[in-house]
């Protein structure tokens, strides 16, 4: 995940950025509007984290470019006309300060979530193997095919990184909640039976294990 950090306080901007990269998220800080509206424009950003006492009402700037990366805006306790205001103008969650790190996290997460399916395709697909996401229709050489919540929440994840490395941490926080131990045997049983109604009888095998590493969805290579 990859994150603007739109902060004109040095303290709390090296706070974010120190903590973010903890947890494997991508921070890049802007100190001013000016900067932050250029950086915006020119990197793909998954989530902008701006905070309101910036003077020059930077989200209602990036929309009218028609950036539409999500904005989760830090505000004081008390700025309820600040959080207003930035709603209105177009930000999508906000986070009143002080606030818990992990909440912090999870609602970036949730944001970055959220914009991926709206960039992502209605279909997903691989080889012979298609999802319907909105119907919840998979299919494996026009088949249909049953899948449990679960086995369909790890195929979606599989199926939106084709060809790369899916991590068993991602896997775990994708699925399960945040206090599951990503190395119970619990993930094998479920890739295990996915496995069994994917690839078991069909030609080419679609799902991989990296030893090691984690699980990849496509073609051998």
């Amino acid at each position: 995940m990859r994150v603007l950090i739109v902060e004109d306080d040095p303290e709390l901007a090296g706070l974010l950025r120190d903590g973010l990269r903890k947890h494997r998220i991508d921070p890049t800080i802007a100190a001013t509007f000016a900067d932050g509206q250029a950086q915006a424009l020119a990197g793909d950003y998954d989530v902008i984290i701006l905070d309101v006492r910036l003077p020059g009402g930077l989200c209602a700037q990036l929309r009218r470019n028609a950036i539409h990366t999500p904005v989760l805006m830090l505000t004081a306790l008390d700025a309820v006309d600040d959080r207003v205001r930035g709603l209105t103008a177009g930000a999508d969650d906000y986070l009143t300060k002080p606030f818990a790190f992990r909440e912090l996290v999870a609602r970036l997460q949730a944001l970055a979530r959220r914009r991926a399916l709206a960039l992502t395709p209605a279909t997903l697909r691989v080889a012979d193997l298609e999802m319907d996401v909105g119907s919840r229709v998979v299919r494996r050489a026009g088949r249909p095919v049953a899948l449990t919540v679960k086995e369909f929440a790890l195929l979606e994840l599989l199926l939106r990184h084709p060809g790369q490395v899916v991590d068993r941490g991602a896997i775990t926080a994708h699925i399960w909640d945040d206090n599951h131990d990503p190395f119970a045997n619990v993930l094998e049983v479920l890739v295990r039976r996915l496995r069994s109604k994917i690839d078991d009888g069909f030609q080419p095998k679609l799902i991989h294990t990296v030893r090691g590493a984690g699980y990849r969805l496509g073609l051998s290579t």
